[in-house]
């Protein structure tokens, strides 16, 4: 077994930990190893000690190896209390058998210090598994590895606007990500989204003129409303009065104009709420990504798509 790294609570469930975990010469392996294992938080001390299920084992995690930044005080007590009930990542740095069964010590902060190191050697473009912790009006916090926690910019979650990350996503769903660069001395990973949905062609060959398809309204003009037919693709329509950001409506596709990169647009008529998000199809043709451009070239930037970052990777 050797380490995976994947976001926290991907890996319990494996046969791998499962049997790293079913017997104390497993764990012993592990620990000389250091694998990085899960368990079931099942309390949190009055001290912000972690108590784990560790297969027929009880584990603790002192609350400084709780989580990075605890020690040095940058990351917050919320960072520890939010994981009873959860699965939890670990290593094994002890096993205690003074007492009349045998106590674990287990480290989050060494799991957490192992994947960040692993995600530091990966190449820019690399496509990483995440699932989505957080999310703020600015941006998506995703786990990338352990319960380490980085942010995706609400400009790189689509190429389509949204007003917040909760248009395209939803707590606890997994995605991927790319990873766009690292900053070592800040334990930094940067990360993006859009580059995964496809460029402004592979979207566009999805639909023809003369459909009739949904799509979410995601800006409103004087001159015309702007409806997302896919999370990277948006085209043009007429100005129609009493429609909301948002709204979910049917529209007729009048054009697409690759030379323009338009799709022009006519909305029939507002739909009824639907509370499901549009769906994410991912484009991933190699790994990792490289030279990844939305736009068609030669063409112009319309203001139909996220023109405040940029277009080419």
């Amino acid at each position: 077994m050797s380490n995976r790294i994947l976001p926290e609570g991907q890996l319990i469930h494996t046969t791998e930990n499962q049997v790293a975990c079913a017997s104390l010469t497993a764990l012993q392996r592990a620990m000389e190893l250091e694998l990085i294992l899960e368990g079931h938080t099942i309390l949190c001390t009055a001290e912000h000690d972690l108590i784990v299920s560790v297969g027929t084992f009880t584990g603790r995690i002192a609350r400084e190896e709780a989580a990075l930044g605890i020690r040095e005080g940058t990351t917050r007590e919320i960072a520890i209390l939010s994981r009873v009930g959860k699965p939890i990542s670990f290593t094994v740095i002890g096993i205690d058998l003074q007492g009349e069964a045998p106590m674990l010590h287990l480290s989050r902060r060494r799991a957490q210090e192992i994947a960040l190191a692993h995600l530091l050697k990966l190449p820019r473009g690399s496509i990483l598994p995440a699932v989505v912790t957080h999310m703020e009006q600015f941006g998506a916090f995703v786990d990338i590895g352990c319960g380490f926690i980085s942010m995706i910019g609400i400009e790189n979650i689509s190429v389509s606007r949204i007003s917040h990350p909760n248009r395209r996503f939803s707590l606890g769903q997994d995605i991927h990500v790319v990873m766009t660069g690292a900053d070592p001395q800040q334990k930094r990973i940067l990360l993006s989204h859009k580059e995964l949905l496809g460029t402004w062609a592979e979207n566009a060959a999805l639909f023809t003129p003369g459909m009739t398809v949904p799509g979410y309204v995601r800006g409103i003009k004087e001159y015309g409303i702007f409806v997302e037919l896919t999370p990277n693709l948006t085209g043009l329509s007429d100005y129609t009065p009493q429609l909301r950001e948002d709204d979910r409506v049917s529209v007729f596709i009048k054009a697409i104009l690759p030379e323009k990169m338009k799709v022009k647009l006519m909305v029939i008529q507002r739909l009824d709420s639907n509370q499901s998000l549009p769906k994410l199809h991912y484009m991933i043709h190699d790994e990792p990504l490289s030279n990844w451009c939305y736009a068609p070239t030669p063409c112009q930037v319309n203001e139909g798509i996220n023109s405040e970052s940029p277009l080419c990777f």
